[in-house]
């Protein structure tokens, strides 16, 4: 169940950036290619990943490498009552829209979608676990006669060790155990792809609600086959 990830933090010191990671910032697109918008109104960039530069430590966990993949959200600060069209858990309130390195420019955000700032972020490997809540009993061997279920062996056996990650940006991995019951990390074919956990961040300014976090998932096939069309977002507050 182990899967490997990333903790996204921002880079100083000895923590050099690995390769174009990033929060906040212009976005890194091919030209030619359209800003994703909804009813008109432009998202907001709010991470770039560098696949190529995360690749090694994946290993077939990225069963492709898109090169750069940029990370959309309809702004949720833009003034509602101005836009009472818009949607915040909308189908096209999200994208994530993959680049070429060797392709891709620096991309501002056309108004009114909020440009945050550009934040370099060095990507630790770390080896991730799920919550004992979030494995399912047919995840798992265990003895019946012991544990009533799995959870109850990775909370005994484990010493309730997983995967938290609660109010840290992360990559990949696991996503943040105390929202993953409701998260979509399975599809008909099995487990989705975590992509990317966005936490609150008051240094950049965006938040989601109260103790909101911003997940993107992706279905295995789609990732196996390059489709970022496929893939999707979702806010849960605390």
């Amino acid at each position: 169940m182990a899967r490997r990830g990333f903790r996204l933090v921002r880079a100083a010191g000895s923590l050099q950036p690995t390769g174009q990671c990033r929060l906040g910032g212009p976005a890194l697109l091919e030209p030619g290619t359209r800003w994703p918008e909804q009813s008109g109104v432009p998202l907001s960039l709010h991470a770039v990943l560098d696949t190529d530069a995360l690749a090694t430590w994946l290993g077939d966990e990225l069963p492709v490498r898109p090169g750069l993949l940029n990370f959309f959200y309809l702004d949720p600060d833009l003034p509602y009552e101005e836009f009472r069209q818009l949607d915040m858990y909308g189908s096209d309130a999200f994208r994530v829209i993959p680049a070429d390195p060797a392709l891709a420019v620096e991309t501002a955000a056309p108004e009114p979608a909020r440009s945050y700032p550009a934040v370099p972020v060095h990507a630790a490997e770390v080896t991730m676990l799920p919550d004992c809540w979030d494995v399912e009993d047919e995840d798992v061997e265990f003895d019946r006669d012991q544990h009533w279920g799995a959870a109850s062996l990775i909370l005994r056996e484990m010493e309730d060790l997983d995967g938290n990650t609660a109010g840290t940006h992360c990559a990949f991995g696991w996503p943040d155990t105390s929202h993953t019951l409701q998260i979509s990390t399975r599809d008909a074919d099995g487990p989705a792809v975590h992509l990317l956990q966005l936490a609150e961040d008051p240094d950049l300014g965006w938040g989601w609600g109260d103790a909101g976090t911003l997940y993107f998932t992706i279905p295995a096939k789609a990732l196996a086959t390059g489709d970022f069309r496929e893939a999707t977002a979702q806010v849960l507050c605390g």
